[in-house]
């Protein structure tokens, strides 16, 4: 892909307060964006929130007794953009099969200098750039000096850009591994590779321990029915444990020497699965957009282990969402439904 010059903020999606501009998963994918302006976005959106501009409030999250579905709402509002939105998940089947599974998400923006809808759009590739990209920052600012292995754990949705991404943030890194147990997804890896990095090779491995053990970061992406369970004793020293669906045990975290998660109330509400037996998680010692506004530092040591929990923020998907919207104008796209009329 080729970079595509920035568009200037507040361009106009929608022109009246009687229509709604729908992005379909469609139009979005015709969207050429590069992984370097995808990450860009995304830490501009973090560091207005840590700057006290925007607004993040914990999501809310609602999910059966037998767990066979979770939703999740959420809203925010981004100060830099003057955008405000609401983003809604929903996916079912997680007692099934990823062919079984059903997954719908959305995201509404608003435009609070002119108070009209901007767009409402499928927000699944949103998700599958933003998660990445965030991944990648933080190995950016908390993986050892000289990192130079990563392993990605899991070929999902959020799997197949981690390598991609890793390597726009980290260049130098020279060994790439992933492990996965869906032959269609471990190809779609190498796919997303060659496209983005085509002299760049994967190595797909079969013994997670091994490949940790040999890892300098370690991203879990992997759903929830994956055998790979990292514990912390197979993690070298400087490991950098990055926590994004399955894939890491919960000792990665409790016995971790520096706990970083994007936010702690998140980790609290999405993180269960990693309590102890007591069901508790430990404290954060600091939220990422506190990291990368130089506030905490990455990592204090090149031996420490650290955790760390990407849960995602709403306030990346309403500047990612708004990038794609304004991208979106400037070519025509999307159709204009007469919702309120």
């Amino acid at each position: 892909m080729t970079d595509t010059p920035a568009a200037p903020v507040g361009t106009p999606a929608s022109g009246d307060d009687t229509h709604l501009r729908i992005l379909s998963t469609t139009d979005l994918a015709g969207i050429d964006i590069s992984l370097s302006d995808v990450v860009a976005t995304v830490e501009g959106a973090y560091r207005t929130l840590h700057a006290g501009q925007s607004d993040n409030p914990r999501k809310l999250t609602v999910k059966p007794r037998d767990g066979h579905s979770v939703s999740y709402a959420m809203l925010g509002r981004d100060g830099s953009r003057n955008v405000v939105a609401v983003k809604t998940s929903y996916k079912h089947g997680l007692d099934k099969g990823r062919a079984e599974q059903h997954y719908y998400t959305a995201l509404t923006l608003y435009d609070d200098v002119t108070g009209l809808p901007v767009a409402m759009m499928d927000c699944s590739r949103i998700g599958s750039l933003r998660t990445p990209a965030v991944s990648a920052l933080i190995a950016r600012e908390c993986a050892a000096p000289g990192a130079r292995s990563a392993l990605v754990i899991g070929t999902g949705t959020q799997g197949r850009l981690a390598l991609p991404f890793l390597l726009t943030t980290l260049p130098d890194l020279d060994r790439l591994m992933v492990f996965g147990t869906h032959a269609e997804g471990i190809e779609a890896v190498r796919e997303q590779l060659h496209a983005h990095f085509p002299d760049r090779e994967v190595e797909v491995v079969a013994d997670v321990r091994s490949a940790a053990a040999e890892a300098d970061v370690i991203v879990a992406t992997a759903g929830a029915h994956t055998p790979a369970a990292v514990e912390t004793d197979w993690l070298r020293p400087g490991a950098l444990s990055i926590l994004v669906g399955h894939g890491l045990a919960p000792s990665t975290l409790h016995q971790a020497d520096r706990v970083i998660a994007t936010s702690e109330a998140q980790m609290n509400v999405t993180g269960t699965d990693m309590a102890d037996a007591d069901g508790k998680l430990p404290a954060v010692e600091a939220e990422f957009p506190a990291v990368l506004a130089g506030v905490f530092a990455g990592r204090r040591s090149d031996t420490e282990r650290i955790f760390a929990y990407n849960s995602g923020l709403v306030v990346t998907d309403i500047a990612l969402g708004h990038r794609f919207a304004e991208l979106a104008i400037a070519q025509g796209l999307g159709t204009e439904v007469p919702l309120w009329q």
